[in-house]
């Protein structure tokens, strides 16, 4: 009887092994992918923000902005070198605030939002619209183009001749 009872729990146990289905795990949109290297980049986690690019990102800065000099970057270390690093290093803060984010294509996003930043060698504020248009291949950024406001960050940067003559 005990042999009985263990090979129906056996045949039992085999047969819901058998029918067990695969469940498929939902796919994280585009633009939710993107919020999130926006998220990463906020609390300095470049890390991540790195490993959601592909190995050969395209990634350019607008015409004429203040870390264009080095377009395209090709590559996540030319990106940390001439763009990232760079921010850390003239900025006392530079955070992205009222980021929307919009399913553009199946393969690309476009964010919108402001620039809101402390220049470190002369204390003055750069608070400029941005828009970013991605695009994602194998669900990887593979190229970024920024668009922003040029004039307004050259400004920023530009330290007053008055402020050197009274130092």
């Amino acid at each position: 009887m005990k042999r009985l009872i263990l090979f129906s729990i056996a045949l039992t146990l085999f047969a819901c092994y058998n029918n067990k289905k695969e469940v498929e795990m939902p796919k994280v949109s585009n633009t939710d992918y993107v919020q999130a290297i926006y998220k990463a980049f906020s609390v300095g986690d470049i890390e991540t923000v790195l490993a959601g690019f592909t190995d050969d990102i395209q990634w350019n800065e607008a015409e004429n902005f203040i870390y264009a000099d080095g377009n395209p970057y090709v590559g996540k270390d030319a990106i940390v070198s001439g763009v990232f690093q760079r921010i850390g290093e003239e900025w006392e803060y530079w955070n992205l605030v009222g980021i929307k984010t919009y399913n553009v294509e199946s393969d690309k996003v476009l964010a919108t939002g402001r620039y809101q930043a402390k220049n470190k060698a002369n204390g003055k504020i750069l608070d400029a619209q941005f828009a970013h248009f991605f695009t994602l291949k194998d669900s990887l950024i593979s190229s970024f183009q920024q668009f922003a406001d040029t004039k307004q960050a050259a400004e920023v940067i530009l330290v007053d001749s008055n402020q050197n003559s009274e130092e």
